[in-house]
């Protein structure tokens, strides 16, 4: 059954741990947005538009370019929310069956939505930096910044796959 159009096709609720993902995940975003309103009049001609592995600003931009985050931030819940809605499409190992077709999709799906809400929070993270050094606010992310994400980013990925290896 590697073949994803010979996955069975199975519908069942959002679990209570992929609904506080969203509503953190989006909370976070929608808050960036809002603040990036709030202070858009107020921000200098030139932001911070790239940082190095340190933290530091190694690029200046127009503010203008604060809207990437937020556009790139769309797509993502667009197309996360697809992934998210069909598992059966996802890449299984052999021992997919119908037996175990809940575990593995239900499994895959929780790390897809965790993913998607950790991009939305580490963009409206960035978002926030991004503000808070073009007012003066200070820098709050820093050096561990890079650090973090990366690891926010692999750890579901790495528990997701040891739970899909314990699926029977």
């Amino acid at each position: 059954m590697t073949n994803a159009s010979k996955h069975p096709k199975l519908k069942f609720e959002k679990t209570k741990s992929e609904f506080v993902w969203d509503i953190i995940g989006l909370s976070c975003y929608i808050g960036s947005i809002i603040l990036l309103i709030v202070v858009w009049n107020s921000l200098p001609d030139q932001i911070p538009a790239h940082y190095n592995a340190l933290g530091e600003v190694d690029r200046w931009g127009v503010k203008w370019e604060l809207l990437i985050l937020p556009v790139i931030g769309v797509f993502i819940i667009l197309l996360m929310q697809v992934f998210e809605r069909y598992p059966e499409t996802h890449n299984y190992s052999e021992r997919l069956n119908l037996a175990n077709a809940k575990q593995f999709y239900l499994n895959s799906r929780k790390m897809v939505n965790q993913l998607k809400n950790i991009s939305l929070i580490i963009f409206a993270s960035i978002i926030f930096e991004s503000i808070s050094i073009a007012l003066g606010w200070g820098n709050p992310l820093g050096g561990w910044f890079l650090p973090a994400a990366l690891l926010s980013v692999f750890l579901p990925i790495i528990i997701g796959i040891v739970k899909q290896r314990k699926i029977q």
